[in-house]
């Protein structure tokens, strides 16, 4: 009588290398969220300061003008490029509202902007 041995199991080559591709993939797509997402935030940070520094300087006496130039100088040179700055004139105030394009790492996307306003009262 012949023993038999049992038939070897296939070998499965290459598993392990398609698993770490997938796991890494994964990894980056996260990676690319949590970074594009921080942008987003420094985005409407820089908005933020931008419109209270504008309004500040056009709440003092025929500075409205300014508003625009102002708000461009004190934001990071790569977003000042493209925001919109508008100025409110009140009877006791002044509201300044800037809105900024939030970048986007990936061109196919558009995240749109961010909007922040800052009332100060005039001088």
């Amino acid at each position: 009588m012949v023993r038999r041995s049992p038939p070897e199991p296939r070998r499965e080559r290459g598993q392990a290398a398609i698993e770490y591709v997938g796991v890494l993939t994964l990894l980056l797509v996260v990676a690319l969220a949590v970074v594009q997402l921080g942008i987003a935030v420094y985005a409407a940070q820089q908005a933020g300061t931008a419109a209270r520094t504008a309004a500040r300087v056009a709440s003092t006496d025929h500075q409205e003008h300014r508003a625009g130039a102002v708000a461009r100088q004190s934001m990071s040179g790569w977003l000042a490029d493209d925001i919109g700055v508008t100025s409110t004139r009140g009877s006791d105030s002044v509201t300044v509202t800037v809105s900024v394009d939030i970048p986007s790492l990936l061109p196919m996307f558009s995240f749109g902007s961010v909007k922040k306003s800052a009332t100060m009262p005039r001088d």
